[in-house]
């Protein structure tokens, strides 16, 4: 069976572990990583048929040249906290709330390469708490801050909630506040290289489509698409 390729986001992980197997035209070879580590390797000449990212990256890639103009955008994304299982979840219902959690954490996991982790550094430089806040945080290099927070490392992880949903021996207290929500679309292209576009363009179909956007919804995102 033909191969196609696909580059994705980490934010789609537990979506494409389901999606994947039911696709039948063809088997997925999935690269699954932070978008601004993919887009580092697809910079530096990798390639494949299909990139799943933030939208500005797929909009940079395509000016660029190197995926082809238009996007097709999938899903809406919130950045959330999640505390070790069974701790006392602290309420974050306003900013002022959500402050004073940050503020009584040991330590707080966060991801240095994913879209997260800048709309994190955001938040903290908006309220005035970045020098205070970055003191305690632990910040790994890529994967999910929720293993740290599973394994008593942090007490809170900060990730998108997609990705926080994903990692066992966690519980999730929800999104930022009203006033620091930190909101990410996540779309598709298709490289200009790809070596199976019609088989890309079929997978870009089958993650927009009505089916994708169930499972979208049960894994913490909001399906863009049908």
């Amino acid at each position: 069976m033909t191969t196609v390729r696909l580059f994705s986001t980490l934010a789609l992980a537990g979506v494409l572990e389901e999606l994947l197997p039911r696709f039948a035209a063809a088997e997925v070879a999935a690269t699954v990583l932070p978008t601004a580590v993919l887009a580092e390797r697809i910079r530096g000449g990798e390639t494949a048929d299909v990139a799943v990212l933030m939208a500005e990256t797929i909009d940079a890639l395509a000016a660029e040249g190197i995926l082809l103009p238009g996007r097709t955008d999938i899903a809406r994304s919130l950045v959330g906290i999640a505390v070790p299982a069974g701790a006392e979840k602290p309420d974050i219902s306003t900013v002022g709330d959500f402050v004073t959690a940050l503020r009584a954490a040991r330590a707080i996991a966060v991801s240095r390469a994913g879209a997260s982790g800048a709309s994190f550094q955001g938040v903290l430089r908006q309220l005035g708490i970045a020098d205070e806040i970055n003191e305690k945080t632990i910040v790994i290099p890529s994967g999910f801050t929720g293993e740290l927070a599973a394994r008593g490392e942090a007490d809170i992880a900060v990730q998108q909630i997609s990705e926080l949903m994903v990692v066992p021996g966690i519980d999730i207290v929800g999104a930022l506040p009203p006033g620091i929500e930190c909101v990410s679309v996540f779309s598709a292209g298709i490289f200009a290289a790809a070596p199976e576009p019609k088989l890309g363009r079929a997978l870009v179909a089958a993650l927009s489509s009505a089916e994708a956007g169930a499972v979208l919804r049960e894994k913490g995102l909001t399906p863009l698409q049908a």
